[in-house]
């Protein structure tokens, strides 16, 4: 029978365990036969080991592929290798599956693949250490946001992700038969989150959305990672101030980690993103500051004008880190948001860019019901296809406030990642499917 069972992983194996029997096991990352001796350098998650074959056991390496997930049995002692002070001498091994040859990628990373070929390939895509970094990186930044949040008393929630109307009045929704029914997968869970402040009070949500855009571009997909709060009592200078925490504590994890280090990017980005001093506030800017500064630059852009890609390039120039852009004017927001106290033509509302990338989109919302009809309206929108969401406003809706997260486009941020593709497993977008 068998054993699948290990003792320890690579990053275990140290001179305090010198002389003790242990189990090990990963795939053959490399492998040398010298004739009377033999050397396999195995990697698990954690790392690599060396494995010394004596000439006893030589011809176990016979028909061994590269890649081949194995079982080895052997005793600690030290090396002469200079990378390591340790290594394993073989005693017995099993082999537990032959990879299949040629592979359709070299996961080592010593011959490049295209991207898709390594997105075909993902599992194996996923051996190479510096594509597994990012991966390890978005599960501490996961449990950091949780934590966070957390400590400040919000509450994790999960909304539906199948729904039976738009939940902004978008147009950009998959379409899906539920039974006898047309319904759609969620694009965000807006509606749901503020209906929910109405008893929990203050509350997160971490949880794939979807956008039936047809974009294909290094930043957008069409099943994406958003981490949504919202929070009753609580304007949007509150929200601000919580999603900067939030995004300070996850530059923190990510610089602090020791994946950082083991991520594929530039030493200039590398130190550009662990430079960010996270005891200094993020920049703000007004929306009408933009449209001065685009209009200093030879821009003709008018107060209610959209900021488009174009737009944001030309300001993520002049400020490359974080920086928030506010109250945005009321019209082009959506029509849950609330006015300026000070000026109705604009909005509190806020979007966190990183130079020309947004992040964040969020705001304070309107909490009067009479207020929310009109501004459907003014939307050209049904108040009547909004009837199960209105009735919450009637049974003593607090004010409240929110944001959105673009969790991927951060990951893509902290590391150095050029497409959005990179950062997620199996991305979806217009083209791809599958794997």
């Amino acid at each position: 029978m068998e054993e699948i069972h290990r003792t320890h992983y690579n990053n275990q194996i140290n001179e305090s365990i010198i002389g003790s029997n242990i189990r090990i096991a990963g795939w053959i990352e490399d492998i040398r036969d010298i004739g009377n001796l033999g050397f396999i350098i195995l990697r698990d998650v954690t790392g690599t080991i060396q494995v010394v074959v004596g000439k006893e056991n030589i011809s176990l390496l016979t028909d061994l592929p590269r890649q081949s997930s194995i079982v080895i049995d052997g005793i600690v002692q030290i090396s002469k290798a200079k990378d390591s002070s340790v290594e394993v001498k073989l005693k017995k091994i099993e082999t537990m599956t032959k990879a299949v040859h040629p592979l359709p990628i070299d996961p080592t990373g010593r011959v490049e693949s295209a991207s898709d070929k390594r997105l075909d390939a993902r599992s194996l895509d996923l051996r190479n250490p510096s594509v597994a970094a990012i991966f390890h990186l978005r599960s501490i930044s996961l449990d950091t946001i949780r934590n966070t949040l957390k400590l400040d008393r919000f509450i994790e929630v999960n909304t539906p992700k199948i729904i039976g109307s738009a939940s902004e009045g978008g147009a950009n929704l998959f379409e899906c038969q539920y039974f006898k029914r047309k319904a759609y997968l969620a694009q965000s869970p807006q509606l749901y989150k503020e209906q929910l402040t109405l008893g929990l009070d203050k509350i997160f949500e971490i949880a794939q959305y979807y956008r039936a855009e047809n974009s294909n571009t290094i930043r957008h997909l069409t099943e994406f990672l958003s981490v949504d709060i919202e929070a009753a009592y609580q304007d949007y200078e509150d929200i601000m101030k919580t999603i900067e925490i939030v995004v300070k504590n996850v530059i923190n994890t990510v610089t602090s980690s020791e994946y950082f280090s083991k991520c594929e990017m530039s030493e200039e980005k590398r130190n550009k993103i662990s430079q960010i001093d996270i005891n200094k506030p993020f920049n703000k800017l007004r929306y009408q500051d933009c449209i001065d500064e685009l209009n200093r630059s030879g821009e003709k852009k008018e107060f209610g004008d959209d900021l488009s890609d174009l737009d944001l390039r030309k300001i993520g120039k002049n400020h490359q880190e974080f920086f928030f852009i506010t109250d945005w004017p009321l019209k082009i927001k959506p029509f849950y948001i609330h006015e300026k106290a000070s000026n109705y033509e604009l909005s509190e509302s806020f979007d966190l860019q990183y130079g020309f990338l947004e992040l964040v989109s969020g705001g304070r919302r309107q909490h009067d019901p009479v207020k929310i009809k009109n501004r459907l309206e003014e939307q050209g929108l049904s108040p009547s296809s909004f009837v199960e969401h209105l009735k919450s406003f009637n049974w003593g809706m607090p004010p409240h406030s929110g944001c959105g997260l673009g969790f991927d486009r951060l990951i893509m941020v902290l590391t150095g990642a050029e497409n959005i593709r990179d950062v997620v497993l199996y991305p979806r977008d217009p083209d791809r499917l599958n794997p």
